[in-house]
């Protein structure tokens, strides 16, 4: 049995950072982070479109919103000292009809609550920014960027191993038995002994956290597959930064947008449809346990009934690169079909309720030795360093 002080369960960038900042609080501690694939951020950490998010979205006084605005410096610092590209082309929120004015405007307010540069722009001010968009109004937000967080978690893997502690692939966690003195955890054929555990687990993180309490049934971790496409050179040079619909509050989804990388090439999407696993990145990914655990969950049959409609579309858009491109269209009408090349998709972790409700903010569940981050998804990247620190100092606090 190795003993540890802090073993971090995960290797995408919310784990990365934690361990992290647990190295820069608590300077030679024997940590270690696990995780159960062959490289780091191997899920949503490295299937994501590179956004900075401004903030706009989230609720005042949310840990989402708190956590972007603690989170977007310390980023831009540590993306700097890596030599890590960042680029801030800014984004319009564009309403294309009437009826979407009012929550137009609702998002300006909570703009400028958040402190953001936001304005509202005519029709013809939207031309000026993006000439190839058609809208009735919109939104412009210069501080919204991109980058590339897959080479964040690169550059965080150093800084961990730089300050001494370890991280550990293909140990994929089957055990966690918290005494009142330790965590015991097992790995593979490795078993740790550890002073406390934190768990950001992903697509997994109910799982692990059933593994700490098996009492713990309060949510369900649904993946939804967000599906991408890449526009042709000729389409891409229509798209000079980020290009968003107005969002759908009923659903914690922004729809089909437009995305300018950090790399240089537009990509188109997501959609979001349910996986038929955890991992399911493709069709043809089913697991049958997990289907079986949904289906039972009873907090999956009250959304079914209530957003039925929505999903029935969003699950066409994804058999139709036709009805894709319509919503694309929405925005940039000068994109056809044939200026969309499918590309890879990504698989959010969203946590369910019980009652059916998509928890919309980011969510923790804590034991005497363990911190779980429930519920991390967009914008967890951008706001890892700050969700990170959070974490490590929810850890260190409540057993100080």
């Amino acid at each position: 049995m190795e003993r540890v002080d802090v073993v971090v369960i995960g290797a995408g960038i919310v784990g990365l950072a934690t361990a992290h900042a647990l190295l820069n609080r608590r300077p030679g501690i024997r940590l270690v982070v696990l995780d159960k694939e062959p490289r780091i951020g191997a899920h949503q950490s490295g299937h994501n479109s590179g956004v900075i998010h401004s903030g706009i979205y989230y609720a005042p006084g949310s840990h989402k919103a708190n956590l972007v605005a603690r989170s977007r410096a310390s980023l831009i610092t540590f993306c700097e000292s890596q030599g890590i590209e960042i680029r801030f082309p800014g984004k319009v929120i564009v309403a294309t009809s009437m009826d979407e004015l009012p929550r137009l405007h609702s998002l300006h307010e909570r703009g400028l609550q958040h402190g953001l540069a936001v304005r509202v722009v005519s029709p013809g001010e939207l031309k000026e920014l993006e000439p190839h968009v058609v809208g009735v109004s919109a939104l412009h937000v210069p501080e919204a960027g991109v980058t590339d967080f897959a080479a964040v978690c690169a550059g965080l893997a150093q800084a961990i191993t730089a300050a001494g502690g370890e991280i550990r692939l293909r140990h994929a966690v089957s055990s966690l038995r918290e005494s009142a003195d330790a965590v015991t955890v097992e790995a593979g054929a490795e078993v740790f002994e550890a002073g406390h555990v934190v768990a950001c687990a992903g697509l997994q993180s109910d799982l692990v956290a059933r593994q700490a309490r098996p009492e713990s049934d309060d949510v369900r971790i649904v993946a939804f597959r967000g599906e991408y496409f890449d526009l042709t050179p000729r389409a891409a040079g229509l798209v000079t930064s980020l290009i968003y619909p107005v969002p759908d509050p009923a659903f914690p989804f922004l729809g089909v947008h437009l995305t300018r990388s950090v790399h240089g090439e537009v990509h188109a999407g997501p959609n979001a449809v349910l996986a038929l696993s955890r991992e399911g990145y493709r069709w043809r990914d089913v697991s049958a346990a997990h289907l079986r655990e949904i289906a039972m969950y009873p907090g999956l049959r009250v959304l079914a009934r209530r957003h039925w409609r929505m999903g029935a579309q969003e699950m066409y858009r994804s058999a139709s690169k036709a009805a894709f491109a319509r919503a694309v269209q929405r925005l940039v009408p000068a994109i056809g079909k044939q200026d969309l090349i499918r590309a890879g998709a990504g698989v959010r972790a969203q946590a369910l309720t019980r009652d059916g409700t998509l928890v919309d903010d980011f969510a923790f569940r804590d034991t005497p030795r363990t911190v779980h981050v429930i519920n991390a998804p967009s914008p967890a990247a951008t706001a890892s360093l700050g969700l990170g620190e959070y974490v490590a100092d929810r850890l260190l606090a409540s057993r100080a």
